[in-house]
């Protein structure tokens, strides 16, 4: 341990207490990397707030310090966000994790930043309210409204930035501010709330959230139906929203995808391009949309639909959905996964599913694809070896290619996991002169560049 981190060490425990704050290794290793494929880099030092003037207390050490600061919730993220390239301090939120008020006749909730979407779900439930953004992972809200995260259920209740409603954000000199207020809506002022969600950890430390929930819905039934081809199930989704059906999650999952789930976790699907599907509302309402949904289907030569109307049966259903990149991971032990993220719109989204398809075929490395294709997202779950340099040359040769092909279509190089390491290099291309209007926005914010550096922009006199 050099003698600046001595003294750094010795600052944060002046301001916390000695537990909060360790150099221990082990720590750091957790704290180094996240479920990407991106290198571990440790940081020096790992601190745990207790509360918001704790981390305004660190925040005014890393700038005596000048030192970098990242803000850390599970590492469940994808691209390197919470991976310290510059050392410096993590804050891990683990610490400061409770719901604060339940707002049941408002539909709002207070929590802080390291509450995971499943306790703030057990907490809801007393209420008969849940909490709607589901990105899969178990993540942290910080985390979530980092990376602006959405998942399964963005076509019907939006992604997480149209959940906030408020944010306490420590600002890189130690300053607190709220972003936004409890109105449902507001014309006062700049949008700061959009300006932060998103905002990968650039910008300030989220200490408080204030987020939209949603009544637990009457009756939820979902579906499971294989079609011939990719294009006749993006197709049909196509079709499903045109015809303003309230689907709450449509999710595509492609043939070598559905070979893996029905390996992983014994089921029998057929082994097709398949839309898992799920509808929300009350039982009359319901029963008009699933037979609307059968019809539409049908046209679309859907060859089987299979209804699950219990929980169990919903349950194994989104199991299978959900554990798709454990089933690959399980699938080819020793190997590593990527996954790739583009958004476009949905006219394009056919197109684009396929020419992922081809790319991967092409490379001859095994990899499935599914996608959140009521809103355009999809992924491609790569499976390399991480020691193999031409496996790696053909993971990023695929990125490559599927990123270009969402751009030139008016697409985005990440709908959902975020900007972080992996799709930096990308951010010119997809925003143009806006990059810079970011840039300034960061300089502006963060002038010594020490929240969370190296990510979304880069800044002249890095760290």
């Amino acid at each position: 341990m050099t003698i600046s981190t001595e003294s750094i060490v010795k600052a944060l425990q002046n301001v916390l207490t000695e537990e909060q704050v360790t150099v221990n290794e082990t720590v750091r290793e957790l704290h180094g990397r996240d479920e990407s494929y991106h290198t571990m880099q440790l940081p020096d030092i790992v601190v745990f707030p207790a509360s918001t003037e704790d981390v305004s207390k660190i925040m005014k050490v890393s700038q005596a310090h000048q030192v970098p600061v990242v803000p850390f919730g599970l590492g469940s993220s994808l691209e390197g966000h919470v991976i310290p390239d510059k050392g410096g301090i993590t804050i891990d939120f683990s610490l400061m994790n409770k719901v604060l008020e339940v707002r049941a006749e408002d539909f709002l909730v207070k929590v802080q930043p390291g509450v995971t979407r499943t306790q703030l779900n057990k907490e809801l439930k007393k209420h008969g309210l849940f909490f709607s953004v589901d990105p899969g992972a178990d993540a942290t809200l910080g985390g979530m409204v980092a990376t602006n995260a959405s998942g399964t259920t963005s076509v019907k209740y939006g992604v997480m930035r149209d959940q906030v409603r408020d944010l306490e954000v420590v600002l890189a000199d130690g300053m607190v501010i709220h972003t936004g207020n409890m109105a449902a809506k507001s014309a006062s002022g700049l949008h700061l709330n959009g300006l932060f969600v998103g905002s990968e950890g650039t910008l300030g430390c989220f200490t408080e959230l204030t987020l939209r929930v949603y009544g637990i819905p009457e009756h939820v039934m979902a579906a499971r139906a294989s079609f011939p081809t990719v294009n006749d199930a993006v197709e049909a989704v196509v079709s499903i929203l045109q015809a303003g059906v309230p689907i709450a999650r449509v999710e595509l999952v492609d043939e070598p995808s559905i070979k893996q789930a029905n390996l992983f976790s014994e089921t029998s699907f057929q082994e097709k391009p398949t839309l898992f599907l799920e509808f929300h509302g009350n039982e009359a309402g319901l029963q008009q949309d699933v037979e609307f949904t059968k019809d539409i289907v049908a046209d679309h030569h859907c060859t089987d639909i299979e209804f699950e109307t219990d929980n169990a049966g919903r349950n194994r259903l989104w199991e299978a959905r959900h554990n798709l990149a454990y089933a690959f991971i399980h699938g080819y032990p020793g190997k590593k996964m990527m996954v790739t993220d583009v958004c476009l719109p949905i006219s394009e989204l056919a197109g684009a599913v396929n020419h992922a398809r081809e790319t991967v075929q092409s490379l001859g490395m095994p990899g499935g694809i599914v996608g959140h294709v009521g809103d355009g997202n999809f992924h491609v779950l790569l499976m390399m070896d991480m020691n193999d340099p031409a496996e790696l040359a053909k993971a990023d040769e695929l990125n490559e290619r599927i990123v270009h092909y969402a751009l030139e279509r008016n697409g985005t190089c990440t709908g959902e996991h975020g900007v972080g390491i992996g799709k930096q290099k990308y951010q010119a291309q997809e925003h143009g002169t806006a990059l810079i209007v970011m840039e300034k926005i960061k300089q502006a914010l963060d002038p010594h560049n020490l929240l969370n550096p190296n990510k979304i922009v880069k800044i002249d006199g890095e760290v």
